[in-house]
């Protein structure tokens, strides 16, 4: 482990480990009525910015 860095926390969780737990998540907030719902035209404003933002890095 590097100088500074933890064993501990959600960061350090292998990828499927983390992929559970934050479907669990997802899942309550849906059961609850709390979780976002996209409409198309968010859907869109997030593609295209997701595209800039990929094509800036590049």
């Amino acid at each position: 482990m590097a100088k500074g860095t933890s064993a501990r926390g959600f960061a350090s969780m292998d990828e499927e480990k983390q992929r559970r737990i934050a479907s669990k998540g997802g899942k309550a907030a849906h059961e609850r009525g709390t979780a976002h719902e996209w409409t198309s035209e968010e859907a869109r404003e997030a593609g295209r910015k997701g595209g800039k933002a990929r094509h800036l890095s590049s």
